[in-house]
């Protein structure tokens, strides 16, 4: 089921909706293939976490900031149109600004988080010589890490030392990249200087579709 139904429907006819359908269809990969891997080898970061949430803020590519952008408009259009004027509800400084303590998650927009969070601890990766590596997240508790059966290491794994240790290895993050990278432009923003402008300009599109702009590409027609 998709997480923002409503807004594609307003946004058919429009190029910015091949690209939302597009990396919906992406997340989907993502989490489809990462749940086979969480069912194989049981490895879960530990409930309520959130380190990795802190004194970071991700860089969002065009096609991402949209997807986010959406479904904040489909989910929370109350904070969407906070954000749209440049305020961040849950800012405090010193975590991610979508960040908020008092969920379970801790991310406010889980289900429209982006492309790293979604990875984070639960992929793989290519060394330049082409070998599929894991490595484990640097917050995973101490004694969680010595309580797996074997122990594990805050060391890189090669995909055979994987098999052993957890019995599958998790999607591998360059072939993801490359789906997600397909629907943008090469350039990266931070949140806080993507996200505003983004919802400011798919609200743009929506109106002017739900006006009967017959314009594909959503963008203003010259007088």
């Amino acid at each position: 089921m998709s997480q923002i139904a409503g807004v594609l429907e307003k946004l058919e006819g429009t190029s910015v909706y091949d690209t939302l359908i597009q990396m919906e269809a992406a997340y989907e990969r993502i989490a489809r293939e990462q749940q086979e891997w969480y069912d194989a080898a049981k490895f879960y970061c530990p409930e309520g976490c959130g380190h990795c949430c802190e004194g970071f803020e991700p860089d969002l590519m065009e096609s991402e900031a949209l997807y986010m952008a959406a479904w904040l408009i489909e989910n929370q259009n109350d904070i969407a149109l906070q954000i749209a004027q440049n305020k961040f509800p849950f800012d405090n400084g010193k975590t991610c600004p979508l960040f908020n303590p008092d969920s379970a998650y801790h991310c406010s927009i889980y289900n429209g988080r982006a492309f790293i969070c979604r990875l984070f601890g639960a992929s793989s990766f290519r060394s330049r010589d082409g070998q599929k590596l894991w490595r484990p997240c640097k917050f995973y508790p101490e004694d969680m890490m010595a309580a797996h059966n074997p122990p594990l290491a805050k060391k890189q794994y090669s995909e055979s030392e994987t098999e052993r240790v957890l019995g599958a290895v998790p999607p591998l993050m360059n072939d993801l990249t490359e789906e997600v990278a397909a629907a943008s432009s090469g350039e990266t923003e931070l949140i806080h200087e993507i996200l505003p402008a983004t919802i400011r300009h798919l609200l743009w599109i929506i109106d002017m579709n739900d006006n009967g702009n017959d314009n594909p590409n959503g963008s203003p027609i010259a007088a």
